[in-house]
């Protein structure tokens, strides 16, 4: 089955209530935990890919691996571009193989935002690609992206709505009070639904996306802590929350943090229990099952997308 599009995705999951996930990979075990977790549900499925990784991995061993996903089974799979920061990254990338991008001009004023959205929204659907862009800052670290909490700016609706109007993206990642990275909360956990409400009224059919919606859940956080790791007051979105706002106008929930803490919490208590070992199948293999039972986990209990194809 070939790559797919996000529209009809985003279409089903808007009328369903549902939200799909987007999980970032980097390495094959990411990607192989992530599909066979998808393909035990019945989940339509984003596979998603930063700058960072294209760094790391470099483009073609990504594409590579995700075509050996579409060949290993028969989920609907779109191949995103996450948080592209420049018009030549997303045609790069557009040119490239993938189905979606996200440019991310929400480090730029509005008018400059609107200018570069528009820019690569022309280039993409000239060619059959699907863009999501960004309104508002989200705060927090997480790969080459770094906002202070002081820097962070909510979503205002009306000019999320002028925004769509303006540039003709197909999605949009919205600011309610969500954040990069494992620290997202030093107090109560809070997201502004009233605000998701309102972007959903201006926006009707309209598919919002959530970035930085990592749960950081506590058993892999305590597991790093254990077994050497130093990551302390960890603190994620709720994932009730998170089903909340699936139910709502929100179609595409980023999860990256969650991945990470699967992995090196099961890697760490593998060579901190087997210090002789050095075969790095030996915890690679635990870590790639930690990450499908997550997976597993989100897609069932926070997305809602199980048996959703």
């Amino acid at each position: 089955m070939p790559l797919v599009s996000t529209k009809e995705m985003f279409e089903k999951a808007y009328k369903g209530g549902y939200a799909i996930g987007a999980f970032n990979v980097n390495n094959m075990e990411i990607v192989q935990g992530i599909v066979d977790a998808a393909k035990e549900e019945q989940s339509p499925l984003i596979l998603q890919v930063s700058a960072g990784a294209r760094k790391y991995a470099k483009h073609i061993y990504l594409i590579k691996l995700v075509e050996a996903a579409l060949a290993d089974t028969d989920l609907p799979i779109a191949l995103h571009l996450d948080h592209g920061d420049t018009f030549e990254l997303c045609k790069d990338c557009i040119d490239g193989g993938f189905t979606s991008v996200m440019i991310d001009g929400s480090k730029y004023d509005f008018k400059e935002n609107v200018a570069l959205t528009k820019k690569v929204v022309e280039y993409a659907h000239a060619h059959g690609v699907v863009v999501e862009a960004e309104l508002g800052r989200l705060a927090g670290v997480e790969d080459d992206v770094n906002v202070s909490a002081n820097d962070a700016i909510f979503t205002d609706p009306e000019q999320a709505a002028e925004f769509v109007h303006l540039t003709g993206v197909d999605s949009l990642a919205i600011a309610i009070g969500t954040s990069h990275g494992a620290y997202k909360f030093k107090g109560t956990p809070y997201l502004d639904f009233d605000r998701l409400e309102k972007v959903g009224k201006l926006l009707p059919d309209f598919p919002i996306v959530l970035h930085g919606a990592s749960s950081v859940l506590p058993e892999f956080v305590k597991k790093c802590n254990e077994f050497g790791g130093d990551i302390p007051g960890a603190q994620g979105v709720p994932e009730e929350m998170l089903r909340k706002a699936a139910s709502m106008a929100v179609c595409k929930i980023n999860i990256d943090t969650d991945l990470r803490l699967a992995m090196t919490a099961t890697v760490r208590e593998y060579l901190t229990k087997n210090p002789g070992e050095f075969d790095p199948r030996k915890y690679l293999g635990p870590a790639r099952d930690a990450i499908k039972g997550m997976v597993q986990h989100k897609i069932k209990d926070v997305l809602g997308s199980s048996n959703r194809i």
